[in-house]
């Protein structure tokens, strides 16, 4: 059968309350048949009713392979509509299949005129505006019989939470989001038609200062956006005759605070029960001695529909145990360095008050240890109301923690077991897709994996933090493009960095530069202040701007999206032509401020600037970003650009050959870095690259296999090794357990990734308190090595999206006896899963409907080769073989595939 597994718009089912105005549909096909592809497809959409008798838009049939992105180009959208969509194909093999699953997508407001609300904020008569408790807004309204439907539309300056008759409206965390909001600013749509009810009715909203103007960086200062909190809200409600009520944020609304005292990221959150308002969003609520609302004077025209994947909490964690320290303190270990919030349900006396503090790590003595969390307290205080069972977790607050203190507990219930039930930590992070697993035979590298993925949980909580526990927590954007196309195997995030891109276009300034962090505060604040903090005036870096070219073109690759390839191309370009005229030569920079190989081992003493020459860093990357810009034009039919960067990169090669390269071929600066990133970014060839790679393969060997690269070299370390023929050294340099290495912090009881290699050092110690995360992704990196190289999963990048796939499990003299990685990909779902017994190999394949793979068997030749346990032969999906310099080479099209053969290495 033929059959349309998945449909998507805008890279997710069913999607709700978007601007989107010419969305773009996919699909995933399945077949039990190997082999096949799409040969030609036809779309229906039609409009709220969901009857396709009379369809809006019908393509027809269409003759294309073309399952991903395909543009919407029906009649134009109205707001507020719900339209259905529905997708049939045809085959290779003369089959049709039947129709999709009837899905749909929902519009919001497709022009910001269409707000009619108005921005509210509490008198500052009856509070005061920069108090430090949560605001809560509400009011009562009456609705007729007959509710057909309803939707609410809502944010927030700051962070929001919104309550409909006593019950919290969907399941949204720290709405809506940060993004750059002086130039973009997200909100949110709810369905919240079974919450209203015929009669009265009450709504409410709680506002905290969240990212607006709360504490976002180490810099000691506030309201980076704004310094009033504020809400905007619009509720349309349907009736089934037709008509309808709208209830919006006005100056009728009232105000005042209740429970929550104080929320905010760094410090924590303090919660006194006893101020509860029992009722505040019911429609009976008596708010006579309630405060007044006034109206807040901020802008409607930047606001845009939600973007990436909300924040959410996507798992629960019980205590692994209970410690008590050797200091007497009492403790809660959740076994796992994680990100989010512990819930408390709990039974006891009124005013009894609990306080919750949180910390990574243990020092060497076993004692709870905050040195590394700077000034952020991490500290929730719970005062309870009694009387009763009361559940409790922060709400506009989330910290990054393995162990919890806890303190204030009364005395008589503080068995293990009790304690273990009552706290459960919630993890929270954009709620992304799942889409690729990594095993092999090393039980350290698993765990390793599983560090990795932890980490990137833990920081993409809506932006790509650094690290989600000290006082910082900001999108730098050197961590994000370093580890963009590792994120991109084990998540989806397409939404994600879809919505951090238009941030960083936003907040790059008029001559190109693009700040270190996105969303950009510290620039920010020294424009507002006159001060300085990290570099230079301009606030960039290479490596670190670069972040410009490399994650869109990143996301065209492994997504095949082309249109944000094309919304972001004018930012790519803006970057380049800043790089390029910095100086006297528009091939070299070698001006302002570089963080180099940011952390790097051959760095000076208690420094953390790396010994490769900054500027070499500089220049390398200059050529990455020129080289993303000619493809991204080529991609993107521009033409004049494609002839005038591709003279750009070839002037850049020169001028590195030049001053980095000396006369014999060989890298000037004798690191590890200065011979990865010519390698990684094709600056070498020929006998040149060789010597380069043989060289890098030296300086890793004689440092008896241990690394000495930082944030910029490490991620490409092991790739540039396999990529040369050094793949032995690479899996050594993988499965080295002492430091430096990427098992030692394994060894060390890491669940995490850490920023330091040695964030505790060997006899337990630790790195300095000024800036030692223990859950920090960037050399996570590795991972994107893991599957591509180790598993063997990889795409032809001339055909991006996974259209066609590349399958090259590299093998090392038996270190590794298995590993198999699997993706789901925007086709469908990749694995490759080999196993190594004595001279037997066995490869398993699994392809999508709708693609090829190129699968090279290393150390084959074709007449040993068995396919299914029988000899191999053309057709059933085996569109050609032979054999080539490293082993016999498939091609093949969609299904599965079980290769077995003797390794010619042993024989």
């Amino acid at each position: 059968m033929l059959l349309i597994k998945k449909v998507t718009c805008e890279y997710r089912t069913n999607l709700f309350g978007t601007d989107i105005q010419t969305p773009r549909l996919s699909w995933v096909l399945d077949s039990e048949k190997r082999g096949t592809y799409q040969r030609a497809y036809q779309i229906q959409v039609t409009g709220p009713d969901g009857n396709f008798e009379f369809p809006i838009w019908d393509t027809g049939r269409i003759e294309s392979d073309q399952s991903l992105h395909v543009d919407y180009i029906g009649p134009k959208l109205e707001s507020r509509t719900r339209y259905h969509y529905r997708i049939k194909v045809w085959d290779n093999c003369g089959r049709e299949s039947g129709w999709s699953e009837t899905s749909w997508w929902e519009t919001a407001f497709l022009t910001t005129i269409e707000w009619k609300a108005s921005w509210i904020t509490p008198d500052s008569t009856g509070i005061d505006p920069h108090a430090n408790p949560v605001f809560l807004l509400r009011r009562n309204f009456h609705l007729k019989k007959g509710i057909h439907s309803a939707r609410l539309y809502a944010t927030a300056a700051g962070v929001y939470e919104v309550y409909l008759n006593g019950s919290k409206v969907g399941e949204d965390l720290l709405a809506p989001g940060w993004t750059s909001y002086l130039h973009r600013h997200q909100y949110q749509t709810y369905d919240v038609t079974s919450q209203l009810q015929n009669g009265a009715n009450g709504i409410g909203v709680m506002v905290g200062d969240g990212w607006y103007k709360g504490e976002v960086s180490f810099i000691p200062r506030r309201n980076f956006y704004g310094d009033r909190r504020g809400v905007l809200l619009q509720l349309h409600v349907q009736y089934d005759d037709g008509t309808e009520e709208v209830v919006s944020t006005d100056s009728t609304w009232k105000s005042h605070t209740g429970p929550i005292l104080l929320s905010e990221f760094f410090a924590g959150e303090t919660y006194d029960a006893r101020l509860e308002k029992d009722g505040w969003t019911s429609g009976d609520y008596e708010d006579s001695n309630w405060y007044r609302t006034t109206i807040l004077n901020l802008p409607i025209n930047t606001l845009v529909a939600q973007e990436n994947w909300p924040t959410k909490v996507t798992e629960t964690i019980r205590p692994k145990k209970i410690i008590q320290t050797p200091t007497g303190d009492t403790l809660l270990d959740m076994g796992q360095n994680m990100v989010g919030r512990i819930r408390m349900t709990l039974n006891v006396p009124t005013g009894i008050c609990i306080t919750l503090q949180h910390a990574e790590i243990l020092d060497k003595d076993g004692n709870f240890y905050t040195g590394n969390l700077r000034s952020a307290k991490q500290m929730v205080t719970y005062t309870a109301k009694g009387g009763g069972v009361e559940t409790y977790a922060p709400y506009f607050s989330f910290q990054g923690f393995r162990y919890v203190k806890i303190e204030g507990f009364p005395e008589q219930e503080q068995n293990h077991k009790l304690l273990k039930e009552i706290f459960t930590g919630e993890v929270m992070h954009s709620d992304m897709e799942p889409t690729g697993k990594f095993e092999c035979s090393h039980p350290l590298v698993n765990k390793l994996q599983s560090n990795i993925m932890w980490g990137q949980r833990g920081n993409f909580l809506d932006v790509p933090t650094d690290c989600p526990q000290r006082d910082e927590r900001l999108g730098w954007t050197g961590d994000a493009q370093v580890f963009i196309r590792t994120a991109a195997f084990n998540y989806h995030v397409g939404p994600f960095f879809t919505k951090w891109l238009r941030d960083l276009k936003a907040d790059q300034k008029s001559d190109g530069s693009v700040p270190y962090v996105v969303p950009d505060v510290l620039a920010n604040f020294v424009r507002r202040s006159g001060k300085k903090t990290w570099g230079d005036e301009t606030y960039t870096s290479s490596a670190w701007g670069d972040a410009a070219s490399v994650c869109p073109w990143t996301l065209y690759l492994c997504y095949g999206d082309n249109r944000l390839l094309a919304e972001q191309y004018e930012s790519m370009k803006a970057w380049v032509e800043y790089i390029r005229s910095q100086g006297d030569n528009e091939f070299v920079w070698n001006t302002g401020f570089q963080f180099g190989d940011w952390l790097a081992l051959d760095a000076e003493e208690d420094s953390y600037y790396g010994a490769t020459p900054e500027y070499l860093v500089a220049n390398a990357y200059y050529a990455l970003s020129t080289r993303i810009l000619r493809d991204s034009a080529q991609v993107l039919g521009e033409e004049n650009d494609l002839h005038i960067y591709n003279k750009l990169l070839k002037g850049i090669v020169t001028s590195f050959h030049e001053n980095y390269l000396t006369s014999d071929g060989r890298i000037a600066a004798n690191t590890q870095t200065a011979h990865i990133l010519p390698l990684m970014f094709d600056l070498v060839e020929g006998e040149v690259r060789k010597q380069v790679a043989h060289d890098l393969n030296e300086l890793v060997v004689q440092n008896d296999y241990h690394l000495t690269t930082g944030f910029v070299g490490t991620p490409y370390l092991c790739l540039v090794l396999s990529q040369n023929g050094y793949h032995n050294t690479a899996v050594k340099l993988l499965l080295q357990e002492s430091y430096p290495s990427w098992l030692y912090s394994v060894t060390k009881g890491a669940t995490t990734i850490w920023e330091h290699w040695d964030g505790i050092k060997p006899d337990g110690t630790f790195w300095s308190d000024a800036m030692n995360s223990f859950n920090h992704y960037a050399y996570g990196a590795i991972g994107d090595w893991l599957y591509r190289y180790v598993a063997g999963l990889d795409m032809d990048e001339q055909v991006a999206g996974y259209k066609r796939i590349r399958i090259q499990p590299h093998f090392s003299n038996g270190e590794l006896t298995y590993a198999k990685g699997s993706l789901i990909s925007p086709y469908g779902r990749i694995e490759t899963n080999w196993s190594m017994q004595e001279e037997q190999i066995l490869v398993k394949v699994q392809i999508p409907v709708n693609t090829t793979a190129d699968i090279l068997l290393p150390n084959a030749l074709l007449g040993n080769v068995l396919e299914g346990g029988q000899r191999w032969s053309i057709g059933e999906g085996i569109k050609s073989a032979n054999e080539v310099e490293d082993g016999v080479h498939f091609t093949v099209g969609s299904g599965s595939y079980c290769f077995t053969y003797s390794d010619t290495v042993f024989n």
